[in-house]
């Protein structure tokens, strides 16, 4: 059974990009022109996108260099320490609702650091998988598409963010202790 599945999911994704445009054929849409207007209208958002996005790694980039991060983090310590949430995740735990590019790289030199099947590690890729940007995604597709009045989804994404954290210090804590 084991092998059936795993046949099936190494041909799931060719399959379905094989599916999708004899689908489309035999209903009679001209692919490669919805194909080139779809890609018109991409190049137009991801020019519309751009200056949120500059400005989004702006400030991601003078959190970091300015220091904000590590102060934070020392100050939160003893707190997060209470809870028996190592002090070497709590960079990440920040970073990652500003910046995904930050959060992996973070990640990456824990994982570098302590090793891929420490704690540590693993605690860094199961926050890593199952937290989100959330203010990048404010910023970004909000900014985008002219959404000005946010507040209750920063609040919600916040809340997220702090949930996804803390269910993943419990289960990597119940799992892997």
């Amino acid at each position: 059974m084991s092998q059936i599945i795993h046949e099936l999911s190494r041909w799931a994704v060719p399959a379905f990009m094989f599916f999708i445009p004899v689908y489309a054929v035999l209903r009679g849409v001209k692919v490669y022109e919805c194909f080139v207007k779809g890609a018109e209208e991409g190049f137009g958002i991801a020019v519309r996108i751009i200056p949120y996005l500059v400005a989004m790694m702006m400030a991601v980039g003078i959190f970091r260099q300015a220091g904000v991060m590590d102060l934070i983090a020392g100050s939160c310590g003893p707190f997060f320490e209470f809870f028996h949430i190592p002090p070497e995740v709590i960079p990440l735990a920040i970073m990652r609702p500003f910046s995904g590019g930050g959060a992996l790289g973070i990640a990456a030199e824990l994982i570098n650091a302590y090793g891929p099947d420490s704690v540590i590690g693993r605690l860094a890729s199961t926050m890593q998988g199952s937290t989100d940007t959330t203010f990048f995604v404010l910023t970004v597709y909000f900014g985008s598409v002219g959404i000005k009045k946010y507040r209750y989804s920063l609040a919600v994404g916040l809340l997220a963010d702090l949930t996804t954290f803390m269910a993943s210090v419990y289960i990597v804590n119940k799992v892997f202790l």
